[in-house]
């Protein structure tokens, strides 16, 4: 049995991380991860996805119990290289994810937190890099992509945990909600985002991916590219025909 559930209706697919009792973040996990969004990119049926957990956690970093055995030859670029590019089978996956963070979010669950696209979280989450409390670095770069400099540095130097309101408050975070309230909240904007043409939000996401170490204008200029392959496409002719027929619009995503 997996330690990564995935669930798909109406176009969204939830994908729950559960590895009792705090999702750490075990090698087979990350690889299980890895290749549900991989996957992703290649399924109709799904056009955005949610990234959560199971239970009170949504996880809680490295799997300090069971590390690998870093003496055999090869097997700690081995543990990199998983670690690391399960954070971009998230940010390069062509559908939007939104993390719907239940509970702690902490090294690598932060660093998974912050490969999504859209963040939302409940009142009793907490984010951190704890790393330092163990003797071991925690992933500052994946941090400084969301967080405001002396606030990363604070908690890769301190390991403090930064509430879910205090994120809020510093506009990290698109909500911070009650914990009923949490995945009802995630859904109903991942059935929005399902309902715009799926060709148009992997444009999207493509651009706001790829424009983030550009240029000003170079980004500008690629924004412009995939606004002139969208154009001819076929989901926005029908934008405009759904529009002008006060009509839903039908999209195909081509």
């Amino acid at each position: 049995m997996g330690s990564v559930r995935t669930d798909v209706a109406d176009h969204v697919a939830v994908v729950t991380l559960d590895n009792p009792p705090v999702n750490a973040a075990a090698m087979d996990m990350l690889q299980e991860l890895t290749d549900v969004f991989d996957s992703f990119n290649d399924r109709d049926d799904v056009r955005v996805a949610i990234l959560t957990g199971a239970g009170r956690c949504f996880s809680a970093g490295a799997d300090l119990k069971n590390r690998p055995d870093l003496s055999i030859p090869g097997k700690r670029w081995n543990r990199n290289r998983i670690v690391r590019e399960v954070a971009y089978s998230i940010a390069d996956c062509g559908k939007p994810v939104i993390a719907a963070v239940n509970g702690a979010a902490l090294g690598a669950g932060l660093g998974l937190v912050a490969a999504c696209d859209i963040i939302v979280a409940s009142e009793n989450a907490v984010f951190g890099l704890p790393e330092i409390d163990v003797g071991l670095m925690g992933g500052g770069k994946h941090a400084a992509r969301i967080l405001p400099h002396s606030l990363a540095r604070r908690m890769m130097l301190t390991g403090y945990r930064a509430p879910a309101a205090e994120l809020y408050r510093r506009g990290v975070i698109e909500a911070c909600l009650p914990a009923g309230e949490l995945m009802p909240w995630a859904l109903d904007l991942a059935r929005t985002i399902a309902s715009k043409s799926p060709l148009a939000t992997r444009y999207a996401k493509d651009s706001m991916r790829t424009i983030e170490n550009m240029t000003l204008r170079d980004g500008y200029i690629y924004e412009q590219g995939n606004t002139a392959k969208l154009s001819t496409s076929h989901d926005a002719q029908e934008a405009v025909a759904a529009f002008v027929e006060k009509r839903a619009p039908v999209f195909l995503g081509r």
